[in-house]
């Protein structure tokens, strides 16, 4: 498939058929997301494989239970309607594989320096929210999704279930220093109808100045 078709036709898979993913086609998939560009080389990520069912199920009742604790907090009506959306972060326990994505720590180039002159909290704040470290792994997830696409697969790039990323740490059996859980993306054979989601008009997304 061409690049641009990959890209114009890719779309989030929700819905899997109980079909592994094939072992040589997982490799090319986290060595594609290991291609992407990161700011000074750092590579500051990791890409944990689960496909241990029972692990995914403790996953999923993981999230349930959070989603319960901060229902409780928000009151009957908007708890209610919180917890109408839980299938959205927590379908990937019927993926047969599960990405877990963790970032290693990354101070902004020049923070240190900012924070030295006594520059304003703005400044500082300005540079956490551009973090390229974060960047990073938006690079190299994206990369991670569309290869997944182009080899006949589906996957979804979740953060609906961020809310529990602390409890997840704890229940998935990786521990690395500094790294940090901040995505999972199932994947899989995709289930029923595949269908990409209208875009925005390049008109709406670009501004030349010249």
């Amino acid at each position: 498939m061409d690049f641009f078709d990959v890209l114009d036709a890719r779309y989030s898979v929700r819905k899997f058929k109980d079909e592994q993913i094939k072992d040589e086609d997982l490799k090319k998939i986290i060595a594609a997301a290991g291609c992407a560009p990161s700011a000074k080389n750092a590579q500051n990520w990791h890409f944990v494989i689960i496909q241990d069912k029972e692990l995914l199920e403790k996953m999923g009742q993981t999230v349930d239970a959070k989603m319960a604790r901060i229902a409780e907090g928000l009151g009957e009506e908007k708890g209610a309607k919180f917890l109408k959306f839980s299938r959205f972060s927590t379908f990937f326990r019927s993926a047969p594989t599960v990405i877990a994505v963790f970032a290693n720590e990354y101070i902004p180039e020049g923070l240190k320096e900012v924070i030295a002159a006594d520059m304003p909290q703005i400044d500082r704040d300005r540079m956490w929210y551009a973090n390229p470290g974060i960047q990073n792994i938006g690079a190299a997830v994206e990369n991670m999704v569309l290869s997944t696409f182009a080899l006949g697969y589906g996957a979804c790039w979740m953060t609906s279930a961020n809310h529990t990323l602390l409890e997840l740490e704890e229940v998935i059996p990786f521990r690395r220093d500094r790294h940090k859980l901040v995505a999972l993306v199932p994947m899989g054979v995709p289930e029923g109808d595949r269908k990409s989601p209208a875009k925005l008009p390049i008109e709406e997304i670009m501004t030349v100045i010249k």
